[in-house]
């Protein structure tokens, strides 16, 4: 299954729309504008939160929290590290390789791959592909992807 991430143009905030494999809006993303700290908010086709990610404040690098169904459920903190972005995760057991920055990296549970996240070239505004093989990671995958995004973000 397939999951694409598409970051609005045209937006002052962090907003992105996501969608199946089919064209159809699943998901939607939106930070907000007036907040300390980085907070994005992810609902679902009926405007209902499914998620949120929110920034730890005071820390020389970004720490994100991740919430589902308003519990937490993880954490994603950005590594110092000289050439590639590193993170240090609680998040599912869940662990990372690749490269985050290009946005090529597979993410790997104790049984094997759980996601792999690619850019798609040539795509108005930034498109990214999330593909995973169980309905269950689908919304977790989301927000993790979405919580790394949100670490190598320029702003923080």
């Amino acid at each position: 299954m397939k999951m694409l991430i598409r970051q609005r143009v045209f937006s002052w905030a962090d907003s992105f729309d996501i969608y199946d494999e089919y064209e159809q809006r699943i998901y939607t993303c939106m930070g907000e504008m007036f907040s300390l700290g980085h907070k994005l908010h992810v609902t679902d086709t009926h405007g209902q939160e499914v998620g949120y990610l929110e920034q730890e404040l005071f820390h020389f690098l970004p720490v994100f929290n991740v919430y589902m169904h308003g519990s937490f459920v993880g954490k994603v903190n950005r590594k110092f590290s000289f050439f590639m972005p590193e993170y240090e995760m609680d998040y599912q057991g869940w662990r990372v390789e690749g490269d985050c920055m290009s946005w090529n990296y597979t993410v790997y549970d104790h049984n094997g791959i759980v996601l792999q996240i690619h850019k798609e070239l040539l795509s108005w505004g930034d498109t990214y592909v999330i593909e995973y093989d169980r309905k269950e990671d689908e919304l977790q995958g989301l927000m993790l992807v979405l919580a790394i995004d949100a670490a190598n973000c320029k702003n923080n």
